[in-house]
């Protein structure tokens, strides 16, 4: 239990880093589009700060799933990807990363590129964790003899 608990502080902590890095990034473009007059008020930046927690929150917390061995990958990747992709688009929503004043066609746009950054990382990571499996099986294969 206590490793269990561990593992979601360690998963949660890294999946808001990443929130929130991606998000000053993001600002930083479009300051820099904006010729320095980016303009957030009405506590936009502060809503938009909670709300890349929020994410990180509902990427990471899921991604737990990953630690049950008798659940078949298609299904934990379902779980994972499907909690923190509906967490992200009624996040999105609610602190304007999509744009009320854009075309059904431009949100769709906008939510597509956003929900294939979210696949992007996912399958980064995925790969980072089969390469590592891998040479610790090939250690154990060499320790073997």
């Amino acid at each position: 239990m206590r490793a269990m608990l561990k593992e979601m502080i360690k998963c949660t902590l890294i999946s808001m880093g990443m929130s929130l890095g991606i998000f000053c990034f993001v600002g930083m473009v479009f300051d820099i589009y904006f010729g320095g007059n980016f303009t957030l008020v009405n506590y936009q930046f502060t809503k938009m700060v909670i709300g890349c927690v929020l994410v990180g929150l509902g990427f990471g917390i899921p991604s737990l799933i990953y630690h049950k061995e008798n659940l078949p990958m298609p299904f934990k990747i379902i779980v994972h990807m499907g909690i923190g992709c509906v967490v992200y688009t009624l996040v999105a929503h609610a602190v304007g990363w999509t744009y009320g004043s854009t075309t059904w066609a431009q949100e769709a746009m906008i939510i597509a590129v956003q929900l294939f950054v979210a696949f992007l990382i996912w399958f980064v990571f995925m790969q980072h964790y089969r390469r590592e499996a891998r040479e610790m099986n090939d250690k154990i294969q060499t320790l073997k003899g």
